[in-house]
């Protein structure tokens, strides 16, 4: 289910119907999908409202995009978290003086 899911939205990005078909699990997201800045950050915003999760950058590592099936354990991982609620970033209190 994810990994369909993943699949489709990067053929939406690319607007590239014929990548529902050619796209397979190995396939390197950087490198052989060849995503844009915009078509990057397009990417996230689409996973993070398909999947309600939060990309954390500061744990995201470029390793992640190696493969499309490297993409969906993390997404696993962070989906997860987010249920057992120890995911997501915690809400910054007001620090007053």
């Amino acid at each position: 289910m994810i990994l369909q899911t993943v699949i489709k939205i990067l053929s939406e990005i690319k607007e590239s119907p014929e990548l529902l078909s050619t796209l397979k699990p190995e396939t390197d997201i950087v490198n052989e999908v060849g995503l844009d800045s915009l078509q990057m950050i397009n990417f996230v915003l689409a996973i993070e409202d398909a999947f309600g999760v939060e990309i954390d950058f500061d744990n995201f590592d470029i390793e992640h995009l190696s493969s499309i099936q490297a993409f969906v354990a993390y997404l696993e991982k962070e989906r997860a978290a987010v249920v057992n609620g120890a995911g997501g970033q915690a809400a910054e209190q007001p620090i007053y003086d």
